[in-house]
């Protein structure tokens, strides 16, 4: 069972057992989806998480845009 990125309400499926981090870098190459860790939260059942974060299979991971203004 994979683990699950969630950003904008589209889900993709990522290998288990990698960090979050590695997760998302297979699927820019994959699949073209680049997103930039410096511009999102992630979180896993409610709390936060670090890109350094073992992903375990049937991980939900829920990035959050970070919105900043001046």
């Amino acid at each position: 069972m994979p683990a699950t990125v969630t950003l904008r309400n589209q889900s993709y499926e990522v290998r288990h057992g990698c960090t979050l981090r590695m997760a998302l870098k297979k699927l820019a190459e994959k699949q073209g989806i680049i997103i930039d860790l410096g511009t999102v939260l992630a979180t896993r059942d409610g709390e936060m998480i670090t890109e350094d974060e073992i992903l375990k299979a049937g991980d939900v991971v829920k990035l959050i845009s970070v919105i900043s203004g001046g």
